[in-house]
């Protein structure tokens, strides 16, 4: 009871801040709003107070989330990905919420290390230096190894997890409201939303996860190449610590980043692309947080990524989804991204496929084979709104991290290099996978393993002493099982046979 009445006091409270900063539908965006929204902005408006005159509307937003805790916080860096979307100076203004938030003390930070290590500091880090950044979770400071590596170590902020919790709430009963009052937004699944963003930041809390994610993201990079990873240093592993090997390059959030000499930007941008999507494919496990703040890079077109707290799993079959749908755009097969869609069970099937391939045309022809820069992605974002409600499609709570993080993973594509062709990037890996998985031999493969399977369901069947059966029975369940093997032999010897051409 008392627990929900401060979420209240607390959502509540956010509510006011945004409106006293006018930073919820700031005054200058009015005549980009719909009539609704307008009116809305002018109402907002009369609660305005002086912090509504301090700065830019980005600005306001972010010492606004700054202030309403980490999960707000993870909103703005979301945001401050797509200065498509929303103005390159609006995404700058956030962009402090990546790596630029205040710090806490060094000598707290010692006292976290040494706790949650269970040694001294010095027995491990000779030198430990002030903060070089600081999040929403933690922050990071730079050290050295008795053997003289420079090293990375990240630490928790003091109360974070009794923080996260107090948001938990909070975000909760905003999703409650959400789908009681707002019809539009229940294909969303606020509540389902929520709990994945929730559990997400909850799996963050625990920095001995995050060695493991980076350790193997590590691992998976170096079969691409299009990105790579720290070295995970165990032993200043803790629960609230992790120690990585100093990050190769230069913060991509730091703007002089992009003008380093001999910085191939069209193949930094590419290379993300076709990081991500390789991870995600090939792999079935992806860095799920690639906002700048997480991203170094070096010339020509190196990337190195870091905070791996948040890592994306999918399974064969939502890879297999992704990369027909991605195939279909890229060979504008609209009919066959819509039947994908149904046999993946995205799209009721009372509706019709014909009519989902015709919205899916009028969404993918503007935009096929132009660069970034030419795409408005603002409008694309609603028209693929507006169409999700009109074939009833719900959130799917497997894809949250997934559709989050190619979110994210464009929009820092786009300010790498607007003139990036995003199909162009994304054809060499999708046609590699094709080629792999959906050739005939794959099937075959996969044809003759889900056979094996069945040969060893029915072994393990004939072993199991049954029931007295009648002769007859026993006769006609020998003869299944040898049937059974008689065809996993043919289709093995096919297999074999087809592999060997």
């Amino acid at each position: 009871m008392l627990a929900g009445l401060a979420a209240a006091g607390r959502l509540a409270g956010a509510g006011w801040r945004l409106a006293r900063a006018d930073a919820l539908l700031p005054r200058e965006l009015r005549p980009l709003y719909p009539p609704a929204l307008e009116r809305m902005s002018r109402l907002a408006g009369l609660f305005a107070g002086p912090a509504s005159r301090r700065g830019r509307p980005g600005e306001r937003l972010a010492r606004s989330l700054e202030g309403m805790g980490p999960v707000a916080i993870k909103l703005g860096q979301l945001l401050s990905t797509r200065a498509d979307i929303f103005g390159a100076e609006f995404a700058q203004d956030l962009a402090r919420l990546k790596d630029r938030l205040d710090p806490f003390p060094l000598a707290i930070a010692r006292r976290e290390i040494a706790a949650s290590l269970g040694r001294p500091v010095e027995t491990l880090f000779p030198e430990l230096g002030p903060p070089v950044a600081a999040a929403s979770l933690a922050q990071a400071h730079e050290a050295r190894l008795h053997d003289g590596r420079r090293v990375a170590v990240k630490v928790l902020r003091p109360g974070i997890e009794r923080q996260v919790e107090v948001d938990a709430r909070v975000m909760n009963l905003a999703a409650g409201l959400a789908e009681r009052f707002a019809p539009d937004a229940k294909r969303l699944e606020p509540r389902t939303l929520a709990a994945s963003v929730i559990e997400s930041v909850r799996r963050e809390l625990d920095l001995r996860l995050e060695a493991a994610g980076a350790d193997e993201l590590r691992a998976v990079m170096a079969l691409d190449g299009y990105m790579s990873a720290p070295i995970v240093v165990w032993e200043g592993v803790g629960r609230r610590v992790l120690t990585l090997e100093w990050a190769r390059g230069i913060p991509l959030s730091d703007p002089a980043s992009l003008e380093a000499p001999g910085l191939d930007r069209q193949a930094l941008a590419t290379g993300l692309i076709r990081a991500f999507l390789a991870q995600a494919l090939d792999h079935g496990v992806f860095h799920a947080d690639l906002h700048e703040g997480n991203l170094f890079v070096s010339a020509p077109d190196r990337i190195e990524a870091v905070d791996f707290g948040i890592v994306g799993r999918l399974g064969p079959d939502e890879r297999r989804y992704l990369a027909e749908i991605l195939w279909g755009f890229l060979q504008r097969d609209y009919d066959r991204v819509a039947r994908i869609h149904f046999e993946a069970g995205y799209v009721p099937a009372r509706h019709a496929v014909g009519d989902f391939a015709q919205a899916l045309r009028a969404v993918g022809e503007p935009i096929f084979g132009r660069t970034a820069r030419d795409v408005p992605m603002s409008r694309v974002l609603i028209q693929l709104f507006e169409i999700t409600g009109q074939f009833d499609m719900h959130l799917r709570p497997e894809l949250v991290l997934l559709q989050k993080t190619m979110m994210t993973a464009e929009g820092v594509a786009r300010s790498i290099w607007p003139d990036l062709d995003i199909w162009t990037a994304a054809d060499p890996v999708v046609r590699r996978w094709m080629a792999r998985e959906l050739s005939p031999a794959a099937r075959l493969n996969r044809l003759g393993e889900q056979a094996g399977r069945v040969l060893s369901r029915l072994s393990k069947l004939a072993e199991t002493p049954p029931a007295p059966p009648a002769p007859e029975r026993r006769e006609a369940s020998a003869a299944v099982i040898l049937a059974a093997a008689a065809l996993v032999s043919a289709l093995a010897a096919l297999v074999v046979a087809v592999s060997a051409l």
